[in-house]
């Protein structure tokens, strides 16, 4: 299967419909937001679209969430280093549990600590650099299992192929 140019640029344009319209569904986690559908978004942007698409879709998101005051600035982070896990680890792999890995180990861990300075910095904010581990990967793992959840789900219906990996730019 070979995803053209258009179906590609829709698959965007509905992931990114899905993670702003249904961004308002989040809840206070240790002194931060947890969004668990942008983690779910994110899996199923690095499985179909791959690491590229995935980020893109993140940045977007990031960017309407914070421009209709539905997120912060630690949105940026939060999502984009996990989409860009999710797609790398889908990619080498080819394994769906590694894609929801790859999202909670870059939101969780990495998008975390890049949180600290633009919480201090840009924010205001008083933080130290482990202090949205907790929050973001009880955020990014809850999201990251419904994301796999999904994909399992899209693959028993024929939805998606067993191996994406075969679906990239023309």
């Amino acid at each position: 299967m070979r995803l053209g140019a258009t179906r590609r640029l829709v698959l965007m344009a509905l992931l990114v419909a899905l993670g702003t319209a249904v961004s308002q569904l989040n809840f206070p986690v240790a002194g931060a937001r947890a969004y668990p559908i942008q983690a779910t978004v994110d899996v199923l942007a690095g499985v179909m679209l791959g690491p590229g698409g995935a980020v893109l879709v993140a940045i977007v998101i990031s960017a309407l969430r914070n421009a209709l005051g539905l997120g912060t600035l630690l949105a940026f982070p939060g999502s984009i280093f996990g989409a860009a896990l999710a797609g790398w680890f889908y990619r080498l792999s080819g394994a769906d549990a590694l894609a929801a890995g790859g999202e909670v180990l870059g939101t969780g861990v990495v998008g975390a600590m890049v949180a600290f300075p633009a919480a201090a910095l840009l924010m205001g904010r008083p933080a130290a650099l482990f202090t949205y581990i907790l929050p973001f990967t009880l955020s990014s793992g809850a999201g990251a299992l419904l994301g796999y959840v999904l994909l399992k789900a899209l693959r028993a219906t024929r939805g998606l192929p067993n191996d994406v990996r075969r679906i990239k730019n023309p």
